[in-house]
This record gives C-alpha cells, sequence and structure tokens, in this order.
C-alpha cells in the first residue's frame, strides 16, 4: 500500500492511496467536508464523506501525468517503471503541477 497527501493550495485535503492489488481510494478529511469555504478538487471528486474507489488511477490524477518525451525522461532519471502512474504522480506533482493541487507521498503509511 501507498499513500500520498492531496494538497489544495497548501492545505491538506484528503489521502490518496493504492492498495496492494492496483486499486485506488481517495478519500477527504472530515475537517475538509465540513468548511464550506473549502472547495473539491476536481469536479469529478466532488466533496463527500464517502470514500471514491476505483481499479485505476482516478482521471483527474492520471491527467496531471506528464506525456511523451517528458515522462520518458522523468522515469528513466527517477528509475521509475513507465506503468507505474502513481510512482509518477508523487514524483512530479509534488511540485510542478498546474493549477492548485499537489500531490506529497506518505513515508512509512
Amino acid at each position: 500500500m501507498r499513500q500520498a497527501h492531496i494538497l489544495y493550495k497548501d492545505e491538506e485535503a484528503g489521502i490518496l492511496t493504492q492498495h496492494d492489488d492496483g486499486s485506488f481510494t481517495f478519500r477527504y478529511h472530515d475537517i475538509w467536508v465540513a468548511d464550506d469555504k473549502r472547495p473539491g478538487i476536481s469536479l469529478t471528486l466532488p466533496k463527500t464523506r464517502q470514500e471514491y474507489n476505483s481499479e485505476y488511477l482516478f482521471p483527474f490524477f492520471y491527467n496531471m501525468l506528464p506525456e511523451g518525451s517528458n515522462k520518458e525522461v522523468v522515469c528513466t532519471y527517477n528509475r521509475i517503471d513507465r506503468t507505474d502512474y502513481f510512482g509518477l504522480l508523487m514524483v512530479t506533482a509534488k511540485t510542478d503541477s498546474i493549477g492548485a493541487v499537489r500531490v506529497v507521498k506518505i513515508e512509512n503509511p
């Protein structure tokens, strides 16, 4: 299992988890959901107390990944398998992302 903090404008909004079977879960923190001033991170992941589950990396996060030659460079430099989307997300979206959302790896969850 691997996990990452999902930050919105540098505030922790929730947790993204990749389970051992390769499936994914995203869950907002309760305090994020309770605060009406805090938005959902995506239209496809609206604020709710329910947990989102998927067999694949959620499209919102997948679309944050580099493509083409940029992906090749990042994978080679960081020794990440091209199909390790979660690993690639944690490397690239912790500091280099378009928009307000960042992904920061949780060490030893």
